[in-house]
């Protein structure tokens, strides 16, 4: 996405604070932490033992994993609890082991598995927190990295919402064979990657540093700005003085905006940004980015959902 500059000298306000100049508190007032969920505990438990870490009353976690399921489990913190749903939009990746209940050759599993990419059906697994009905879903690449017998490892990216376990079902069906999945792990989620996760013992000991020999160094590194959460969404970059408008629920005018990605499409969800890097709301795009830099009245954007509280700009309404 390339970024289009509207108005290249809007008047600044003594108001708000870059992500990166924020205190650690203020940090874990609205932060989200890359966990890497180890196999055995639930999502819900893996978060409250992070809850009991941190010392943080309000606290999510963005994209279930069931609790045989290792890997990148967002874990969101104050303010940030709010916008971790974003998460579950985002596209996902995983490495998984599938088992097949009978042989099969190499050449036709691959050529088999390579069907799948693109759009497919999908009838959620029984044991699952979804109705089962028949739902459509995309299947960006599966990387065949191994095969060892009837045990196959691949990597697959995917639309949110894919359960791997059927898909190895609907493999296995397909290759007249039947096949299971025998162990899962999430590799990605949205921005967050699997390289950059930390465990459990590591947010403790890195608590621990803060607290007993306040460095924070550690922590800032695993605690990320809750910005992190709107990357997947284009951005409209708006004016200081438009700030506490939108803060109060009113809908972004055109005249408001400073900058903005040149992906918007008209109806599409919009992440709402201030010109220091903070993260406002989500709103829905009333005009399309090549109408947005010409516009000079109406409405750019209807404000959805605001994450700022209100009063960190001043008022200019």
């Amino acid at each position: 996405m390339t970024l289009l500059i509207r108005d290249k000298s809007p008047l600044p306000l003594n108001a708000g604070k870059k992500p990166a100049e924020r205190t650690m508190e203020e940090l874990l007032e609205a932060g989200v932490i890359n966990m890497d969920k180890p196999q055995g505990p639930t999502s819900h438990q893996a978060t409250a033992w992070v809850r009991e870490i941190l010392g943080t009353e309000k606290i999510g976690h963005g994209g279930t994993l069931d609790p045989k399921v290792s890997g990148v489990l967002p874990i969101a913190t104050g303010r940030a609890v709010r916008a971790v749903n974003l998460t579950l939009k985002a596209e996902k990746e995983y490495v998984c082991v599938m088992r097949l209940h009978r042989d099969a050759e190499e050449k036709e599993i691959r050529e088999v598995i390579n069907t799948f990419v693109g759009r497919i059906y999908q009838v959620p697994p029984v044991r699952s927190a979804v109705k089962r009905q028949l739902r459509i879903r995309t299947i960006h690449y599966i990387n065949v990295l191994e095969i060892d017998a009837r045990n196959v490892l691949f990597r697959v990216g995917c639309d949110a919402g894919t359960y791997i376990r059927t898909l190895c079902v609907d493999i296995g069906d397909a290759l007249g064979v039947g096949a299971t999945m025998e162990d899962l792990r999430r590799s990605k989620s949205g921005s967050m990657l699997e390289n950059d996760s930390v465990t459990l013992q590591d947010i403790k000991d890195a608590y621990v540093m803060w607290k007993e020999e306040n460095d924070d160094t550690w922590l800032r590194s695993m605690v990320k700005p809750f910005e992190v959460l709107f990357d997947p969404l284009p951005k409209v970059i708006i004016k200081d003085s438009a700030v506490d408008a939108v803060c109060h629920g009113a809908d972004l005018a055109a005249v408001g905006v400073a900058q903005l990605d040149d992906s918007i499409q008209k109806e599409t969800t919009v992440a709402i940004f201030t010109l220091k890097g903070e993260a406002v709301g989500v709103g829905t795009a009333k005009m399309a980015a090549e109408e947005m830099m010409k516009a000079k009245e109406g409405i750019a954007v209807k404000t959805d959902r605001v994450y700022m509280p209100t009063n960190v700009y001043p008022k200019s309404w």
